[in-house]
C-alpha cells in the first residue's frame, strides 16, 4: 500500500497554514495555532482518528480567532483530499457516537465528492475559553468544502459546552478513521456502483 500522506500550505493576507496529514500514523499532533482549546479538539481528532497531523498556523489572532479556525479547516480539507487520492479501497462510510459525562454526540460521514454539512448543535455557552462556538461551524464548513465529503454532526445531548464539544471532535476523529481505513475486500475497488466518487 503506498503512503497515503500530504502536505498543502495555504497562504492569504490572514492566514499562513501549513498541514501535513498522515491516514495510516499512529495518532500524533505537533500544532500549533495560537487558539488553545482549537489545538486540544485537534489533539482530540489525531488520537481518536489515529491520524499523524503537524499544523503550523499564523493567524491575524488581534482582530479575532475567525479567519484562522476557518482557514485551518480548509487547509486541512485540501490536505484530506491529496492523502486519500481516487479513494480506491477506502470504506466511504464512517460513523462514531462518543459519550463524555453527560453529552453524547454524532458524527456520520461519506467521502461522496459531494460538499454537504449538516450540523445540530446548540451550544450551551457561546465562548469556550476565548473561543467563539460559532467558529465550530466555520471549521467543519471549510473542511467539508474542499475534502468533498458529506457530513453530519449531531449533539444528542449535553450542557457542558467543552463536554458538547469534545464529544464533536472525538466522534469526528473515530468517523474519519472508519471511513479512510482500507477494506481489504474491496481490493483496490471503487467503493461506488458509479465507478468514481
Amino acid at each position: 500500500m503506498s503512503e497515503r500522506i500530504a502536505t498543502v500550505s495555504r497562504n492569504t493576507n490572514e492566514t499562513q497554514i501549513t498541514v501535513t496529514v498522515n491516514l495510516d500514523g499512529s495518532g500524533r499532533l505537533d500544532c500549533q495555532t495560537g487558539v488553545p482549546f482549537l489545538d486540544h479538539m485537534l489533539d482530540q481528532v489525531a488520537r481518536h482518528g489515529m491520524l499523524d497531523l503537524t499544523i503550523d498556523a499564523k493567524g491575524d489572532l488581534e482582530i479575532d480567532e475567525h479567519h484562522t479556525v476557518e482557514d485551518l479547516g480548509i487547509t486541512l480539507g485540501q490536505a484530506f483530499a491529496k492523502a486519500i487520492g481516487d479513494k480506491r479501497g477506502i470504506r466511504r462510510y464512517g460513523h462514531a457516537y462518543v459519550p463524555l459525562d453527560e453529552a453524547l454526540s454524532r458524527v456520520v460521514i461519506d467521502f461522496s465528492g459531494r460538499s454537504g454539512l449538516f450540523m445540530d448543535v446548540e451550544f450551551t455557552r457561546a465562548t469556550i475559553g476565548r473561543l467563539d462556538t460559532q467558529l465550530f461551524w466555520e471549521f467543519f464548513q471549510g473542511f467539508v468544502n474542499h475534502a468533498q465529503v458529506t457530513l453530519h454532526i449531531d449533539n444528542l445531548k449535553g450542557f457542558n459546552a467543552h463536554h458538547q464539544a469534545e464529544t464533536i471532535f472525538k466522534a469526528f476523529g473515530r468517523a474519519l478513521r472508519a471511513a479512510v481505513e482500507q477494506d481489504p475486500r474491496m481490493a483496490g475497488q471503487m467503493p461506488s456502483t458509479k465507478g468514481s466518487l
